[in-house]
C-alpha cells in the first residue's frame, strides 16, 4: 500500500503505474479521480468514497498530492515514495509532455484535453504550478516524512529519475513486494 508523491511533472503516475504492475496492485491515480469534464473538480465525498472502493484492495499504488485525502489514504499506506527531483527537471518534463499530448490530442482521464493555452501559457497551467508548489511541497513531505503523523509510513525519497530506475531495478530483481526499502 504505497502513496507516490512529487510536484507536478516529477512523474509520479509512471512511477506508481510501474510500481503497480510490478506489485500486481492496483493503480489509483488521484487525478482520474479528481478531474471531471472541463477541468471540473469532482465532490470530496465522490473523491473519498472512489478512494475507498478502491483502496479496499490488499495491494494498491496511488499517485498525488491532495492534502483533503490525505486522512483518509495515508493511515491505510504503509510506504510513501517521494519523487524529489528538482523544480528544472519537473518544469521541462512538464513541457514536454504537454507538448506531446497537444500534439496527440490526448484524452486525460477520458473526459478532458490539455491545450498550450490551459497546461502552458495560463496563469494556473502546469509550469506555473510546479514553480508555486515546488518548495512547499518539499518543505512539506519533509515535514511529514519526518514528522509522526503518521509512524507506520516508510519513506522512499529519489532525488532523481536515475535513482528511481535504479530503485525500481533492484525491486525488480528481489521480486519481493516487502522489500520496499528508505533509500
Amino acid at each position: 500500500r504505497v502513496v507516490v508523491l512529487g510536484v507536478t511533472g516529477a512523474g509520479k503516475t509512471t512511477m506508481a503505474a510501474a510500481l503497480a504492475a510490478m506489485l500486481g496492485a492496483v493503480h489509483i491515480e488521484l487525478d482520474a479521480i479528481q478531474w471531471r469534464e472541463n477541468w471540473t473538480k469532482a465532490p470530496l465525498d465522490e473523491i473519498l468514497a472512489a478512494l475507498a472502493g478502491a483502496t479496499a484492495a490488499p495491494r494498491w499504488v496511488a499517485d498525488g498530492n491532495y492534502s483533503s485525502v490525505r486522512p483518509a489514504l495515508w493511515p491505510l499506506a504503509d510506504t510513501v515514495i517521494w519523487l524529489d527531483y528538482s523544480l528544472w527537471r519537473c518544469l521541462w518534463r512538464v513541457t514536454v509532455r504537454t507538448l506531446r499530448r497537444v500534439r496527440r490530442r490526448e484524452l486525460l482521464w477520458g473526459v478532458n484535453r490539455e491545450t498550450i493555452g490551459n497546461a502552458l501559457l495560463s496563469k494556473d497551467g502546469l509550469p506555473a504550478w510546479a514553480v508555486q508548489t515546488h518548495g512547499r511541497y518539499r518543505r512539506e513531505f519533509e515535514q511529514l516524512m519526518r514528522g509522526d503523523a503518521y509512524p507506520q509510513l516508510r519513506w522512499v525519497r529519489l532525488r532523481s529519475p536515475r535513482q528511481a530506475r535504479v530503485w525500481l531495478g533492484h525491486l525488480q530483481a528481489t521480486k519481493k513486494p516487502d522489500s520496499i526499502e528508505e533509500s
